[in-house]
């Protein structure tokens, strides 16, 4: 099957939440995975969403041709580099307000895949990696998503390091090769709507805005799935709650909802 079969009218963006290290997982920190998915209309609604995210950044942070700011939560929780001006509380809180109302406005699709990976330790002799059992997880939802609707789009996600993004690389062309466990027959499942066998992967510094989302979005609904299973205890009102509940509507119910995996199947979000 050809790799540029036509342009893909979607794509999804990837970021996880989390460590794929089977260690210290007596440590609630360490013991959960999340692979976060957000997938946009490419022509239309990303161009938006781009544009908007530009915005956001020029009203808080300023004109910055050169050297763009890359939301990374990490460096906003811990203000640094350029989210130094985040210090000041009313900065703050004008960011978050702005930040709150992109998501908002945004018009994307999500999904999540959380993998407890104590359980999956312990029930397997040999359990995957957790970021692939993840990513197959993923793509069965989004390519399930992409059939329903009768269109075809594409796959990014942001570079983790050499080692890392190359078997990345295989596991994806492995899966529109073979399947997956629950669809092994990828010719009736990922491979009529995915337009290339090859996984984008792009660096952080790359500056795209779909990626920065994906980051922004994957710690906060993480938390927010375990805590509505009494998984985590409650961490009382913080800001990332307001970013899950402000997504909780752009979850795909039919064909790509929250999947907690192996603790309990699937959940809706």
């Amino acid at each position: 099957m050809s790799d540029t079969r036509r342009e893909p009218e979607y794509r999804l963006y990837l970021d996880e939440s989390g460590v794929h290290a089977y260690s210290h997982l007596h440590r609630l920190s360490q013991r959960f995975l999340a692979l976060l998915g957000v997938w946009f209309r490419r022509r239309d609604d990303y161009v938006a969403l781009a544009d908007s995210l530009n915005e956001v950044k020029r009203k808080i942070f300023g004109p910055r041709p050169d050297d763009p700011v890359i939301l990374h939560r990490a460096d906003i929780i811990n203000t640094r580099g350029p989210f130094e001006v985040l210090r000041d509380d009313r900065v703050r809180s004008d960011f978050n307000n702005r930040l709150l109302r992109l998501i908002d406005e945004a018009r994307f699709t999500l999904a999540v895949v959380i993998i407890d990976k104590l359980v999956h330790q312990r029930r397997y002799v040999k359990p995957d990696h957790p970021y692939h059992y993840c990513l197959a997880a993923m793509l069965d939802r989004y390519c399930g998503w992409l059939n329903y609707n009768r269109v075809m789009g594409d796959v990014m996600a942001e570079a983790r390091g050499g080692r890392e993004d190359r078997l990345l690389e295989l596991e994806y062309r492995r899966i529109y090769e073979n399947g997956t466990r629950m669809f092994p027959q990828p010719r009736h499942h990922h491979q009529p709507v995915l337009t290339s066998k090859k996984l984008k992967v792009r660096r952080k510094a790359d500056n795209i805005a779909g990626l920065q989302l994906a980051d922004v979005l994957a710690y906060p609904v993480k938390q927010q799935c375990l805590l509505q299973r009494g998984l985590i205890p409650d961490p009382g009102p913080v800001f990332g709650r307001e970013i899950a509940g402000v997504v909780e509507p752009k979850f795909n119910r039919k064909y790509g909802e929250v999947s907690l995996s192996p603790c309990a199947g699937q959940f809706p979000a």
